[in-house]
């Protein structure tokens, strides 16, 4: 786990729920939350634009991924990609006992303790270079 990014993360508990949203201050979505945390722990992440709440591809995911260094792993991982509905991925930033995520439904950023509710489709881990 990214000590650096998880404390980001942490950090940004409590800030606002925004589709699309990208600047902490004025909300944060799944990808936004990764994008910001990220941005907090030096990286510099392409974060998409333009996406769905619900949608039948994560392609624009896997490009975030790839074009933000990000490396897919099959152990725990700093970022997960959960299935919430058969049509609808979520980020999140795993944390120490659980995960930190952009929750719609509360309208803000929140931890979430172990263990997930939803199965983990993909792990990543941040590359060692700061893109």
């Amino acid at each position: 786990m990214n000590a650096a990014l998880a404390q980001a993360a942490m950090d940004l508990i409590g800030v606002p729920f925004r589709l699309h949203g990208r600047i902490p201050a004025t909300g944060l979505d799944c990808v936004g939350l990764v994008a910001a945390a990220m941005k907090q722990a030096g990286y510099h992440p392409v974060a998409p634009q333009g996406y769905s709440v619900r949608a039948l591809t994560v392609k624009p995911l896997l490009g975030f991924a790839a074009t933000s260094g990000l490396v897919e792993v099959d152990e725990r991982g700093d970022i997960w990609l959960a299935q919430v509905h058969s049509l609808q991925c979520h980020l999140l930033i795993a944390v120490p006992g659980g995960a930190v995520h952009a929750h719609a439904g509360l309208g803000r950023v929140v931890f979430m303790p172990d263990p997930l509710a939803w199965p983990i489709v993909m792990r990543w881990r941040l590359s060692a270079e700061r893109n």
